[in-house]
């Protein structure tokens, strides 16, 4: 079977899209990063290597140093899918910042996004 083609778009690629969804609704870089760090375990200095090396997103998500374990919390719809129900571990993983991203968006507490 073949691997679907979000997995070789490099993150970094896709990053600057976050930021900007995120800011469009007054949430800020930070926030987005705070995000990523909390589900992939990355210090901000390892995520900002991670994006300036053009990481993809298969090998982004299998070198995180510690997926958080609360991830497993994050329920919902994206792109018409529960993410609960995704077999696939990358693509539920890329899933799940997807879906943190537009709880932040939408002006969900960092709190809650956070599954704190």
């Amino acid at each position: 079977m073949t691997k679907h083609r979000i997995y070789s778009v490099s993150v970094a690629s896709v990053y600057p899209h976050y930021v900007a969804k995120a800011e469009r609704k007054g949430r800020t870089k930070t926030e987005v990063d705070e995000i990523i760090c909390w589900l992939t375990g990355y210090s901000q200095q390892t995520l900002d290597d991670q994006l300036a090396k053009n990481t993809n997103f298969e090998d982004f998500f299998t070198q995180a140093p510690q997926m958080n374990p609360s991830r497993s919390l994050i329920r919902g719809v994206i792109c018409g899918v529960r993410v609960e129900e995704i077999q696939d571990t990358t693509m539920r993983e890329i899933r799940y910042l997807d879906k943190l991203i537009d709880e932040l968006a939408s002006g969900k507490a960092m709190e809650k996004i956070l599954r704190k």
